[in-house]
C-alpha cells in the first residue's frame, strides 16, 4: 500500500494538492501548502484525503505556509454550499446549480470590489469538477449582466425569478434562420428562429439570449441588424431544445445544442448593441478563463501525484512538472492582476477588451500546454484507467476551445495597433 501526504496546491512553491486516483476528489487551488497537519493518504483506500473548505478554497494572495486559508469573508451559506459540492466526488448538474443559486443570491459580481473572490470561487469549483464550473459560471454571469444593466428590480420582481437558474445564450453562427426579435405595437417582443450553443437549455429556468433587431425600429427585417439582449423563460411552450445534437465526450453532462424559438415572449435587457459594448462583457470573459485555470490545476494534480509517488522521479518527469508549475503561476498572476484592475475601474472600454484577450490567451495556452505535458509525462494509463482524470482532460479540451486560438490572437494584435492606442510600445 502506497502512502503519501495530502496537501493543497501551492503555487508559490509548486506543491499541488491531493488527488484520489479512484474517485478523483481534488482540493482547491491555493498559493501555499495547506497548514493543517499532513494526513497519510492511501491510494488504495482513499483514507486521509481531507476536503475541508478551508483547505480547498482558492486564494490568489500569497500566504504563509503556517496560516490556514480564511473562509470568514465568504457568506456562510456559500461556505456550506461549496463544502457540499466538494464532498461529492462526481457532482451532478443539479449539485452545481444548487451552488450557483447560493453564490448568485449574495450579489457577487465583477467590478464591485469582490472580483478576485468571484474568480477564485470559479477556479475552486473548476479544479474539483469542470462540468460543475461550466454550469455555475453562466448563472453568475447572467446575474451580473442584469445588475450591470440596472435590471435587478425586474429580475427580483418575484420569488420565482430570484430562485431561477440562468444561462446566457449569446453565440452566433449555424445554418440560416438566425434568431430574431420582432417588436409589437405595444413595445413587447417575441423571438423566432434558431439559436446555437444553448447550454443546459433543457435544465434551466431562464436565459439571457441575444437576438437580431433593427437598430432603427427594433424589429426585423433590417438592412444592418444588430444584437439585443433579452430575458426569456425557457419553459415557454415555444422553446424547443433540438434532440440528438450533442455528441461531446467532454462536458457530456452540459448539452449545448441548438434551440428553436417560436413566438416566445422576451423582455429587453439593455438597448440594442449594449450587450457587446458594456465593460462587463470582457469581465465575464475573464471569468470563463478562471474556470479553465481551475480545470488545468485539476489535470496537473495527476502529474504531481505521479512524481510525488516515486522515490526518485526521473529528469523528464521533473521537467514536465516544473514546466506545468511555471505556466500555472503565469495564470494565477494574470488573473490576480486582472481582478485588481477590474475593481480599480481600469478595465473598461478598449482597456477591458485588451486585458481580457491577454488573460484568456495566457490561460488558454497554459491549459493546452498542461494537457500536453501531463500526457507526455504519464502516457495513456491515467486516460484509460482513471475515470476522474480522463473526464478532466476531456472537459478541459472542449471548454478551452471557447478561446478561438489564432483568431483571438489576431484580434489581440489588432487591438495593440488600434487607432487611439497611442503608438507606444505595449511592453
Amino acid at each position: 500500500m502506497t502512502e503519501r501526504r495530502a496537501r493543497s496546491w501551492g503555487l508559490d512553491d509548486g506543491i499541488p494538492g491531493s488527488y484520489d486516483a479512484k474517485s478523483g476528489p481534488a482540493q482547491g487551488v491555493g498559493l501555499a501548502p495547506s497548514s493543517h497537519p499532513e494526513t497519510p493518504y492511501s491510494e488504495e483506500s482513499g483514507e486521509g484525503c481531507t476536503m475541508r473548505l478551508s483547505d480547498s478554497l482558492v486564494t490568489f494572495e500569497a500566504r504563509s505556509a503556517h496560516a490556514q486559508p480564511q473562509t470568514t469573508a465568504l457568506d456562510p451559506a456559500v461556505q456550506d454550499a461549496l463544502q457540499r459540492l466538494l464532498d461529492e466526488p462526481a457532482p451532478t448538474v443539479t449539485d452545481a446549480l444548487a451552488v450557483a443559486r447560493v453564490i448568485g443570491a449574495t450579489g457577487i459580481r465583477p467590478g464591485i470590489g469582490r472580483t478576485q473572490t468571484l474568480w477564485e470561487l470559479l477556479a475552486t469549483v473548476g479544479a474539483h469538477d469542470l462540468g460543475s464550473a461550466r454550469a455555475v459560471e453562466p448563472h453568475l454571469d447572467a446575474r451580473a449582466i442584469l445588475a450591470e444593466c440596472g435590471s435587478c428590480e425586474h429580475e427580483c420582481s418575484s420569488s420565482e425569478q430570484t430562485t431561477a437558474t440562468w444561462g446566457v445564450f449569446a453565440s452566433e453562427g449555424g445554418s440560416g434562420n438566425a434568431l430574431s426579435a420582432a417588436a409589437a405595437a405595444d413595445g413587447s417582443f417575441t423571438l423566432a428562429g434558431l439559436k446555437p450553443w444553448c447550454s443546459l437549455a433543457d435544465r434551466l429556468d431562464r436565459a439571457l439570449v441575444t437576438a437580431l433587431v433593427d437598430p432603427s425600429g427594433d424589429s426585423l427585417p433590417a438592412t444592418t441588424p444588430v444584437r439585443r439582449l433579452f430575458d426569456v423563460d425557457l419553459r415557454h411552450p415555444g422553446v424547443t431544445v433540438l434532440p440528438g445534437e450533442w455528441h461531446a465526450r467532454g462536458l457530456s453532462e452540459i448539452p449545448s445544442g441548438p434551440v428553436r424559438f417560436d413566438g416566445v415572449p422576451a423582455e429587453p435587457v439593455g438597448a440594442a448593441g449594449w450587450y457587446l459594448s458594456r465593460s462587463g462583457f470582457w469581465w465575464g470573459a475573464i471569468g470563463v478563463a478562471a474556470c479553465w485555470y481551475g480545470g488545468a490545476v485539476g489535470v496537473a494534480r495527476t502529474l504531481f501525484d505521479a512524481a510525488a509517488g516515486r522515490p526518485t522521479p526521473d529528469a523528464f518527469l521533473l521537467m514536465h512538472l516544473g514546466a506545468v508549475d511555471a505556466q500555472l503561476n503565469d495564470c494565477r498572476r494574470a488573473l490576480a492582476e486582472a481582478a485588481q484592475l477590474v475593481d480599480a475601474g481600469s478595465a473598461t472600454g478598449a482597456a477591458g477588451g485588451l486585458l481580457a484577450n491577454r488573460v484568456r490567451a495566457t490561460v488558454a495556452r497554459a491549459s493546452e500546454s498542461v494537457l500536453q505535458h501531463v500526457a507526455h509525462a504519464l502516457g495513456p494509463a491515467p486516460l484509460a484507467q482513471n475515470a476522474a482524470h480522463a473526464k478532466r482532460v476531456a472537459d478541459l479540451e472542449l471548454y478551452v476551445r471557447q478561446h478561438h486560438a489564432e483568431k483571438d490572437d489576431a484580434a489581440l494584435g489588432e487591438q495593440l495597433l488600434a487607432p487611439g492606442a497611442g503608438g507606444a510600445w505595449p511592453w
